[in-house]
């Protein structure tokens, strides 16, 4: 009956304010609802990413200083600017992050967050997840075949290919941000779903299949890549134990900075992400399990954001061009390096 239906709507829209508001302390919530202590998101992650923010800005805009001195020879340097400009687009979205999530700004902030600046830190998150496969398998290339010639080294090819991958996840973003149409209200804005129309969050959960797959895909790959780097180097290294060998071995091991820094970063998050999500979606999920994963959800999130901090280790320790202009040292070079720099330059991963 016609009111029957009625009764149903209101109580959909009860759960769905239910589920929305919670008081300022974070601790209640309205009876029949998972309690959640907000406290953590409110207070300890802005600040923690406050920390992120500035460290990221202070090592990216170094970072940018000293590449805008670099001549782009290689496919590497390549790879390397672009993620630099990606890490520092997602350094520029936290400050709006954080004001929205310990809620010192206004609620027209976090709609223009839930529409645009969330959807474009996700994206360059991914993007910086495709690049780094790209370089390992740059890398790789380097190591196994020395003096091979791929179309992957070639510089235009490396601009094409990295152009591409901006373009392909900003062609699966945008229609996040379109579809985000719904009227923002203060009560909306508390959840970004909100703000999707139908068709809206249907692309958003299959962006979330399609980044997974990406991810997962990327990993796949570059464990296998640095498995076959291991065992070359390590082959190589039994076979000849001269000074000229180690200086080489040595130079080529440090490429293995790119999968830790991948891991270490990205593994979590995504580790985390799938229980997190079938426990968003699934029923009579235990509520202190709930709570759990969200404070590991958002743990593991810091930590993906933290990328921002830790890619400057590969330029460090991958890009001799790179130490050179960040931290003025090539005047100071011994005659051992410059050793070292002749014996590398052709053979290994590093870039000179």
């Amino acid at each position: 009956s016609v009111a029957t239906i009625q009764r149903k709507k209101q109580l959909s829209l009860f759960q769905t304010m239910n589920g929305s508001l919670s008081i300022s302390n974070g601790t209640s919530s309205l009876a029949g609802q998972c309690h959640r202590d907000t406290r953590i998101a409110h207070v300890v992650f802005p600040v923690l990413y406050g920390i992120l923010f500035l460290a990221g800005f202070l090592l990216n805009s170094l970072a940018l200083l000293a590449f805008f001195q670099i001549r782009t020879t290689s496919s590497f340097h390549v790879y390397l600017k672009n993620i630099l400009l990606s890490d520092f687009v997602m350094t520029l979205m936290l400050p709006l992050k954080i004001l929205t999530d310990s809620e010192l700004g206004l609620w027209q902030l976090k709609a223009f967050v839930c529409r645009f600046s969330a959807v474009i830190f996700y994206e360059t998150m991914y993007i910086s997840i495709v690049l780094l496969g790209l370089i390992s398998l740059d890398r790789f290339l380097k190591i196994v075949r020395p003096f091979g010639k791929f179309w992957l080294h070639n510089v235009t090819s490396a601009k094409i290919l990295s152009g591409s991958v901006w373009f392909f996840f900003f062609a699966l973003s945008l229609p996040n941000m379109i579809l985000s149409n719904r009227e923002a209200t203060r009560l909306s804005v508390r959840k970004c779903a909100s703000l999707k129309n139908q068709l809206g969050l249907k692309w958003h959960e299959a962006v979330n299949y399609i980044c997974q797959l990406i991810f997962w895909t990327v990993l796949i790959l570059m464990l296998l890549f640095y498995i076959i780097i291991a065992k070359k180097i390590y082959s190589s290294y039994v076979k000849t134990q001269t000074r000229e060998c180690k200086i080489k071995q040595r130079a080529k091991s440090k490429v293995f900075i790119i999968v830790a820094v991948f891991f270490i970063c990205f593994g979590p998050f995504h580790f985390t992400r799938v229980p997190y999500t079938l426990s968003q979606i699934g029923k009579n999920i235990d509520c202190s399990m709930q709570n759990q994963l969200y404070i590991a959800k958002e743990s593991t999130l810091w930590l993906a954001t933290a990328n921002i901090c830790m890619d400057p280790l590969i330029y460090i320790f991958l890009c001799r061009q790179f130490v050179e202009k960040a931290f003025c040292v090539k005047s100071r070079k011994s005659r051992y390096t410059t050793q070292e720099n002749q014996t590398i330059a052709l053979d290994t991963g590093i870039s000179t």
